[in-house]
């Protein structure tokens, strides 16, 4: 793996390396145009394969700003994908898929969210139906910070992704609803991934108190910028932990009516080539249904987190 990553850095830098003085200013001349909901943005005008420093900084920094971006427009291989993904930290193996093989074989960085299926086997995950709120793989002790979705095909309608913003949500809160969730905690349930397949080697359980996952505190602080943000993972199974389970039911289902309100979204609408990059830590995403009958196929990565919720 050691010598994989030194190929694929020692491939970006001599791209890079290679770029003349003109090519390299056109590489940083491009916008960034927020979406006018209460997150997200579209970055026009720059090619992922080829960033210089300067680059890749600004567009951290509008990632920070905006917590999603969209990079339209991109010509990825898988090798470039990865490459890309890397800049920002140490990638996840993707899960095994439910047939028990992965997904792109001496490539277990990409994860295939599709409906597609070849001699009767899926090629990937998620199926084709509606996929709710969630956080990816918020269950785990130490979650991923940031998620890469490539738009390979798309159906013609239908699919879409809308993701909501953490930090909106938190602090539209009333102060008397921030005071009672003070210091508390959940727990994030790993029974169940977000299409609502089981995960593999998990027994089914549909009581939160006995379900595997890890426990988080439920109002965090983001590491990069000190905004306070709610982290809720998914509702299925989730659990306030020493509440009764009443109480924990009860005020679950307050603030996940307030993550369903549209105020605090954006939705996007895919083309084949949209690259869209969100950070794991203080938002949510959720996926329309479509036409079973249509193809979608999207290539995933995955950042490691650097540290736990907190």
């Amino acid at each position: 793996m050691l010598l994989t990553s030194i190929c694929f850095v020692r491939l970006a830098l001599e791209s890079v390396m290679t770029m003349t003085t003109q090519e390299r200013v056109a590489a940083d001349a491009f916008e960034v145009i927020p979406t006018g909901a209460a997150l997200g943005a579209t970055v026009n005008g720059v090619d992922l394969r080829h960033l210089t420093e300067a680059a890749f900084a600004r567009i951290m920094q509008a990632w920070h700003d905006h917590s999603v971006l969209l990079f339209r427009g991109q010509t990825l291989t898988d090798q470039d994908l990865i490459a890309f993904s890397r800049r920002l930290g140490d990638l996840d193996w993707a899960p095994v898929q439910e047939t028990g093989r992965r997904f792109v074989e001496g490539l277990p960085e990409i994860y295939i969210v599709s409906n597609v299926k070849v001699n009767g086997e899926p090629i990937g995950s998620l199926g084709d139906g509606e996929a709710v709120w969630h956080t990816d793989m918020s269950y785990l002790d130490l979650p991923p910070k940031a998620s890469m979705l490539y738009a390979l095909e798309i159906p013609p309608t239908g699919g879409n992704t809308s993701f909501c913003t953490m930090y909106g949500i938190y602090e539209a809160l009333p102060q008397q609803l921030k005071d009672r969730i003070t210091g508390l905690k959940i727990k994030h349930d790993g029974t169940y991934n977000s299409g609502g397949y089981v995960r593999q080697g998990v027994t089914p359980t549909d009581d939160p108190r006995q379900s595997p996952g890890a426990v988080h505190p439920l109002v965090c602080t983001h590491p990069a910028n000190g905004r306070r943000m709610l982290y809720l993972g998914r509702r299925r199974n989730a659990y306030l932990v020493g509440l009764e389970l009443a109480e924990s039911e009860a005020l679950l289902n307050e603030l996940w009516s307030i993550v369903d309100r549209r105020e605090f979204s954006w939705e996007h609408v895919w083309r084949v080539g949209d690259l869209v990059l969100w950070d794991n830590r203080c938002t949510m995403h959720r996926r329309d249904a479509f036409d079973p009958n249509s193809r979608r196929i999207m290539h995933r990565t995955q950042v490691k987190g650097d540290a736990r919720p907190v």
